[in-house]
């Protein structure tokens, strides 16, 4: 049986074309066709895939950006790649901006920026989200008055061994830790292994290396990368690296917004939004080191953020205020990032995220 991709890609809203966009992907070329506004629903500024369904952050009101929270569950339909509504279900919480799911598929997570909090979902087994298990509300603040005036948690997801739930929060310069049992959902506060990042930082996102040793979190508001060597045996996360993702010259205001390593875990990519382009990072196999290779336009403006395609060959590039997904193809020598020419026009796009899809009308 054949196998297609579907790409999908949030937006925030902007004059009522909110929604989420599908579009058919070919990778064997790298081409989209078929675009398509497969539901509308308030800002839905993060896409997560799990299993047969794709879940989506949201707003349940009509008072902008910021206000209440919730989350939403949409079945994938297996041939077309189209989403139908499952249902949703409220934070108890302001600002939902990141969401990730286990690996069995049992519970939700998500991020919520505004009041520094996380929420914690069970997921039925059609694929819909229960009512909230557990909401748990960062404290303290940072030496940026604006930006870090108090918590403000930016992103959730369990470590590779599902031992432990990371929520970055930029507020605080923390990658707060909680010990996560598998059965309950229930999370236990991980004093020891709570990251402590240099004051002022802005800690937004992170992800870890193929093997799992090594995470890799951007600062947004320093614009560089911590390198973290994981230690479970230990309970600790271990510093081993500090590195810019801005060039040495550069003097200008820029904030980093999305990190993601390559299939094949060789390298490391961070968007700038200001200088508004993608860092390219060669990773050492056995230190987890990174070296500067190129740092790249995203031919738009506020890349948010961007998906590095199945094949490894494309980035998508989400350009928020310039209201544009760039492709742009993956050289190997030197290893940088051109401009294909491809260009999607798709209103104020936030993320991007791939899945694979059966093609039922293939032959066997």
């Amino acid at each position: 049986m054949d196998k297609m991709y579907k790409m999908y890609v949030g937006t925030y809203t902007d004059k009522g074309s909110e929604g989420i966009y599908l579009f058919d992907y070919d990778i064997k070329n790298g081409k989209t066709s078929s675009s398509d506004l497969t539901v509308k629903i308030k800002d839905p500024s993060y896409l997560a895939l799990s299993g047969s369904c794709l879940y989506s952050t949201c707003r349940t009101d009509d008072t902008g950006k910021g206000s209440e929270g919730a989350v939403s569950a949409f079945l994938i339909d297996p041939c077309t790649g189209k989403l139908c509504f499952l249902n949703s279900q409220k934070t108890q919480s302001t600002g939902s901006c990141h969401i990730s799911t286990d690996r069995n598929n049992r519970f939700l997570f998500a991020a919520n920026y505004a009041d520094g909090s996380i929420s914690v979902f069970p997921l039925n087994k059609d694929g819909s989200i229960a009512p909230l298990l557990s909401l748990i509300h960062h404290r303290g603040s940072g030496p940026d008055k604006t930006r870090q005036e108090k918590a403000h948690a930016h992103y959730v997801s369990l470590t590779p061994d599902e031992k432990y739930l990371c929520a970055v929060d930029l507020g605080i310069d923390k990658v707060m830790m909680y010990e996560f049992d598998r059965v309950s959902g229930e999370l236990k506060t991980s004093e020891n292994m709570t990251v402590h990042i240099k004051s002022g930082s802005g800690p937004r996102h992170m992800t870890f290396g193929p093997d799992g040793r090594y995470a890799y979190l951007v600062n947004e508001l320093s614009s560089d990368i911590v390198v973290l060597e994981y230690l479970p045996g230990h309970s600790k996360f271990v510093q081993i690296q500090n590195i810019t993702t801005l060039p040495r010259m550069y003097t200008g205001i820029s904030f980093c917004a999305a990190i993601y390593t390559s299939p094949d875990g060789k390298y490391l990519f961070a968007s700038n939004r200001g200088h508004d382009s993608i860092a390219v990072f060669s990773i050492e196999k056995n230190s987890g080191k990174l070296r500067i290779v190129s740092i790249s336009p995203t031919m738009g403006s506020h890349p948010r953020d961007f998906a590095v395609d199945p094949s490894g060959k494309y980035i998508f590039v989400a350009n928020t205020y310039s209201s544009t997904v760039v492709k742009l193809a993956l050289t190997n020598d030197p290893y940088r990032l051109e401009p294909t020419g491809d260009i999607l026009d798709i209103p104020s796009p936030t993320c991007i995220k791939f899945a694979k899809i059966d093609d039922h009308s293939g032959s066997d």
